[in-house]
């Protein structure tokens, strides 16, 4: 295995996120609210992470021939986990200078640094099993564009008619979508993967503990994920009901 050395993408990714983030704070977003500010701001890191990520990863992963869930990292597979990882960072400053009125921060900085620790032992420790964390990546990213647009246009409150239009517009594309993604395609790739690492299919290049740990945090990510999509829904359906039952009466 070739050594695996220090990459300067890291700090250079952080940076682009962090401009963008002020970027959004400062002039796209200066007029909102101090309390949407942030959350615009994240927002905005959060698309270019996911679009961008799901294109980036998506064509890693094609032009691999040998790739596998314990193939050796590309180069390119090398870089997407560093711009993913640069990401996660900015989103906990983020997290850290700006918290959140409503709470759950504490949720999400631990869903980060969970995320954190997969991708920083699989690009600078082991320097293998990027394409099975690729493949997950493009799944949970596929949502972001729709969920981001879901997320700005609620906190732009309903003083803004056409974001309150476009909040009814994405919201059932954004749950279908989402649902299929983490509560299908998900699932069907972690068994996959579980089961070539159970299998010993990656003792010899990852430790056994190094894909236990990814398992745990990836299963737990997308239990969470699959209850917030379902909570979602109840109270969807709840407000159709209601809405419903007014009309009738």
């Amino acid at each position: 295995m070739e050594p695996i050395t220090y990459s300067k993408d890291l700090p250079l990714f952080f940076s682009i996120f962090i401009f963008v983030y002020l970027l959004g704070y400062l002039f796209i977003f200066k007029k909102w609210t101090p309390e949407t500010r942030p959350l615009a701001s994240s927002c905005l890191i959060s698309l270019l992470h996911g679009v961008s990520a799901v294109v980036l990863a998506t064509n890693a992963l094609l032009s691999d021939p040998n790739r596998g869930f314990s193939s050796v990292n590309t180069q390119s597979q090398n870089s997407i986990l560093d711009f993913s990882s640069a990401y996660f960072l900015a989103d906990l400053v983020h997290l850290a200078v700006f918290p959140s009125p409503a709470g759950g921060d504490s949720l999400f900085a631990a869903h980060h640094l969970a995320v954190l620790f997969v991708f920083l032992t699989c690009r600078y420790m082991v320097a293998h099993g990027a394409c099975a964390l690729l493949a997950l990546l493009v799944v949970a990213e596929a949502t972001s564009a729709c969920q981001n647009t879901w997320t700005l246009a609620d906190a732009r409150g309903k003083d803004a008619p056409l974001a309150v239009s476009l909040h009814r517009f994405v919201t059932v594309p954004f749950y279908a979508s989402y649902s299929v993604c983490r509560c299908v395609l998900a699932p069907l790739l972690i068994v996959k993967m579980t089961w070539f690492y159970v299998s010993g299919g990656a003792d010899d290049v990852i430790p056994r503990w190094v894909w236990v740990s990814w398992t745990v945090v990836i299963v737990t990510a997308v239990t969470v994920s699959i209850l917030w999509i379902w909570n979602l829904w109840v109270l969807f359906f709840q407000e159709r009901y209601s809405k419903f039952t007014k009309k009738v009466r």
